[in-house]
């Protein structure tokens, strides 16, 4: 029951942050094929880039749009609850509790979050606070679509996209060894929570779809 309670809140907050993801992507596939760019156009796909930590200078707009693609997409639902569960205790950390982080990310700046009790000494990272769960959600999304550690789940990801192959937690979680420090181990376990509760794999549309 408290699985259940854990995934029917979290389940509506990931499918919100990808819904927003799709819009923009594909808006970009649009943009990808256009030769010129409106100004309006061209000014919200800097904006994109500044935000995905993208270069764009020396790009053309249809290069850059191009370049965008590789990272503004979705998380798979599986794979996201599954990390949420595992970080967070179920929704029972304190990191959780008393700062809406469900996904265990660190931040660097003093009071920008809760120091953890177990910090090792010389180590300054806090976990990050955030202003509510769907905060958490969208930065998780985010860090896994721009951190240089996760530049091989992007890499996978868009290889599966470009075969028509479907973006599935189970496809994607090895490219996420980075996320914790004990590696592989991580990873076998987010895929036997992903088994073990049969987490649901497909992004739902607004309408239901």
């Amino acid at each position: 029951e408290r699985k259940s309670v854990f995934f029917d809140f979290v389940q509506p907050l990931v499918e919100e942050a990808n819904q927003a993801v799709l819009e923009d992507r594909r808006r970009l596939e649009e943009l990808a094929t256009e030769e010129t760019l409106s100004w309006i156009d061209r000014r919200w796909l800097v904006a994109l880039a500044d935000d995905y930590a993208v270069e764009h200078e020396d790009l053309e707009d249809a290069e850059l749009a191009r370049e965008l693609l590789g990272r503004v997409d979705v998380i798979p639902v599986a794979l996201a609850l599954a990390q949420a569960a595992k970080e967070s205790g179920w929704g029972t950390s304190r990191f959780a509790r008393n700062g809406n982080n469900l996904f265990g990310e660190w931040c660097y700046e003093p009071g920008c979050g809760l120091v953890p009790r177990a910090r090792a000494d010389g180590r300054e990272h806090e976990v990050e606070r955030f202003r509510s769960a769907q905060a958490s959600v969208e930065s998780y999304v985010l860090n896994l679509n721009t951190h240089w550690g996760y530049e091989d789940f992007r890499h996978k990801r868009m290889q599966l996209r470009n075969s028509g192959l479907p973006l599935t937690g189970l496809a994607l979680v090895d490219s996420l060894a980075r996320y914790s420090e004990r590696r592989g181990a991580y990873v076998e376990e987010i895929k036997r929570l992903i088994r073990f509760n049969d987490l649901p794999e497909r992004v739902r549309s607004r309408n239901g779809d």
